[in-house]
């Protein structure tokens, strides 16, 4: 009958575990497979006292990321290129415009238009935007 107590494993798929320090007869005494002297070969010494000890050689082997990463989110951009593409005479230019049109991902984020291409388009306000210096130029041109 075929119960828990009865099944055993298939012939030659299990091995014995390695019983160390269990005298030089058996193959393994003596040093216990730990080998001579140090730390390691001691008794009571835990892993983890070890990985403590090494802890400043980890810290210089991680890799460190060089320079600075402003926290400040960077300005969503515009050229005066798509402003000529997407908007008519006398119509406003703002954050809200510019996210209905697809030009922007988020309307409460910072927007700034650059000055590549001319401005062709009379009449144009602008709301709640930060300009470029070259855009400026353009503006001021007009």
């Amino acid at each position: 009958m075929l119960s828990l107590n009865t099944i055993k494993p298939a012939k030659g798929s299990t091995k014995k575990r390695k019983r160390v320090g269990r005298g030089n007869a058996s193959g393994h005494g003596t040093t216990a497979t730990r080998g001579t002297k140090g730390q390691k070969s001691r008794s009571g010494v835990s892993r983890m006292k070890l990985k403590r000890l090494g802890m400043k050689s980890m810290i210089f082997s991680t890799p460190k990321s060089k320079g600075f990463k402003s926290s400040k989110l960077k300005a969503q951009v515009i050229n005066l290129v798509d402003i000529n593409k997407f908007f008519k005479d006398n119509e406003v230019v703002s954050p809200k415009s510019l996210f209905k049109k697809g030009l922007i991902t988020a309307p409460d984020l910072r927007v700034k238009i650059l000055g590549k291409g001319e401005l062709k388009i009379k009449g144009l306000k602008l709301e709640g935007v930060e300009m470029s210096e070259t855009a400026k130029k353009a503006l001021g041109s007009r």
